[in-house]
């Protein structure tokens, strides 16, 4: 019998007339291994009856029991699978009037006229055990039938759910793309038709800042795909957490002051971790840059740091709107927002947070938001492993892609340099020349890598700069040709690979193919010119900007 079926549903239940039949019957029963429960009248039978039992021997007597109502209802409360056997043992005479109708209530019976062969009765109580085995049977196809039911009603909420929080996301991310859009494609028309050079130098910056805004977008992605595909590179390092702390307060520092927002700093002791420094200043900054964003004017957020026994401490408070307590659990979910309206106040795609968190745990530590309620602030509260103290790494942290100051395009001449570049896109082929032109380099273009490998036989040039997504010829199978070349026909020159493929993957891949190093658009100017200074020899080039 199945292992779903409980000792006391195995049970046959009896009551005899008298202690002779109990005896009897029982000891038929326990030679055949079949386990019975001896009754002493209608009432304890009933009991056990919902107790659970696989079937019934009783005879006449039990019929007309003033009990007997209770035992027929709960013969009757059964459970739609179940029709519980019973084997009823009558006189050799007539039924009395005053048992009939009981028996009439009875569904699954089996009557046995008295007396009754032991080999007879033990047939009819094992029939009725085999008839009851199918209906646990017939149980256990209900409960898995609906267990699989639960779970394809949880699997289209859960895909409803899921389909919800797509759509919001994706007029989320059109909404957070489109903004800054209209006010670079805005703003590039006003400056074609009024080009008084106020309205330039208010145009450019406005357009600078929205391009930044889509940048960190999309570097937000970026993040969160390499996390949830476990490719997320850390270089670990032994770090003073004061570091990545003042780099990130240093970097939000104008936001803050432009809105009237105090930051306060207490660092207690000097603290090292072991983890990837730009990664930790990414954290900081995604914490402050929220506390900054919900705090209004006057208000003020703070950064306190210390140790706690082998671990160190980080929060960051801010006397802020707050975070409702029934959306504390889902702070840091990815695409949740706990105002994800159209009139909401602040913008974002919903994944600073989720990348705190992943970006944390992959520190071997722990992140926790906390908030009294709505205008009452919040915190959010990093627990870091300590690392031992042997030497400590001196690290200068890349500020983030979000600082608002445009770089100077750097001080590398490439005068005497011929570069090819090789781009599909007209204007991103434009944009590259106009940029290395104005470091005195000669550029030469090709709008295909066809076009491109012409060209590097004829000119000779002295660094290639190539997109990847090309059509026909894409730059993988494009370097590949080019190195196939062979020194004296140019094919060891130095190759730079310019894409929007931005992915781990990409990079690795690129540079197998053949590139000497992986460049992600949008590109600052200054570490193009950086890079191509670097590549061909040149004095004042920044190493590893490439990568």
């Amino acid at each position: 019998m199945r292992d779903d079926v409980t000792d006391l549903e195995r049970r046959v239940l009896i009551l005899p007339p008298t202690a002779r039949d109990a005896e009897i019957t029982r000891s038929l029963l326990a030679r055949n291994e079949i386990a019975c429960l001896v009754c002493a009248d209608v009432h304890e039978l009933t009991t056990e009856v919902n107790r659970g039992a696989m079937a019934l021997i009783m005879t006449e007597r039990a019929l007309t029991d003033r009990a007997i109502g209770k035992l027929l209802a709960a013969l009757e409360a059964q459970p739609s699978w179940s029709d519980l056997p019973t084997v009823l043992l009558l006189p050799g005479a007539a039924l009395s009037a005053a048992g009939e109708p009981a028996l009439q209530s009875l569904r699954n019976v089996t009557l046995l006229e008295r007396p009754v062969a032991m080999r007879t009765l033990l047939s009819a109580v094992q029939a009725a055990m085999r008839g009851r085995a199918r209906q646990y049977q017939m149980r256990e196809q209900l409960q898995a039938l609906q267990r699989a039911e639960a779970l394809a009603r949880a699997a289209q909420a859960q895909g409803e759910q899921a389909s919800r929080m797509k759509d919001e996301f994706l007029a989320t991310l059109s909404h957070e793309l489109r903004t800054p859009l209209n006010a670079i494609l805005g703003w590039s028309q006003l400056i074609r038709q009024r080009p008084d050079a106020q309205m330039i130098e208010e145009g450019l910056s406005i357009i600078e800042r929205n391009t930044r805004v889509q940048v960190q977008l999309i570097e937000d992605l970026l993040d969160m795909s390499r996390i949830i595909s476990g490719k997320l590179r850390l270089d670990f390092e032994i770090i003073d957490i004061a570091t990545f702390i003042d780099a990130a307060i240093e970097t939000v520092g104008p936001a803050a002051k432009a809105k009237g927002v105090e930051l306060r700093r207490v660092v207690i002791g000097k603290n090292f971790v072991a983890g990837d420094a730009n990664r930790l200043q990414q954290v900081i900054w995604n914490l402050l840059s929220n506390a900054i964003k919900f705090t209004p004017a006057g208000g003020h957020v703070e950064v306190r740091a210390g140790r706690h026994d082998s671990r160190i401490s980080i929060s960051v408070a801010d006397s802020g709107q707050g975070i409702k307590s029934e959306f504390l659990p889902h702070a840091f979910e990815r695409f949740r927002q706990a105002d994800g309206s159209t009139t909401r106040p602040q913008g974002g795609l919903g994944l600073g947070l989720a990348i705190v968190k992943n970006l944390v745990e992959l520190h071997g530590g722990t992140v926790e938001a906390s908030s009294a309620g709505e205008n009452q602030g919040s915190t959010f509260t990093i627990m870091l492993p300590a690392a031992r103290l042997d030497h400590p790494s001196d690290h200068r942290l890349r500020p983030p892609d979000t600082i608002a100051k445009a770089p100077d395009l750097g001080r590398e001449s490439l005068s005497g340099l011929k570069v090819l570049v090789v781009d599909d896109e007209p204007d991103a082929r434009d944009l590259l020349r106009r940029l290395l032109e104005r470091r005195h380099a000669t550029v030469i273009t090709a709008g295909s890598a066809i076009d491109g490998l012409q060209l590097l036989q004829q000119e000779k040039p002295d660094v290639l700069v190539s997109d990847i997504g090309m059509p026909m010829v894409d730059g993988y199978e494009f370097i590949t040709q080019v190195r196939s070349l062979g020194a004296e026909h140019g094919g060891d020159l130095p190759a730079i690979a310019l894409t929007a493929f931005a992915r781990a993957d990409d990079r690795a891949r690129a540079l197998r193919a053949g590139y000497t190093v992986h460049l992600s658009k949008p590109v600052e100017p200054a570490n193009l010119i950086a890079i191509v200074a670097s590549v061909t020899g040149r004095a004042g080039a920044i190493e590893e900007l490439g990568r």
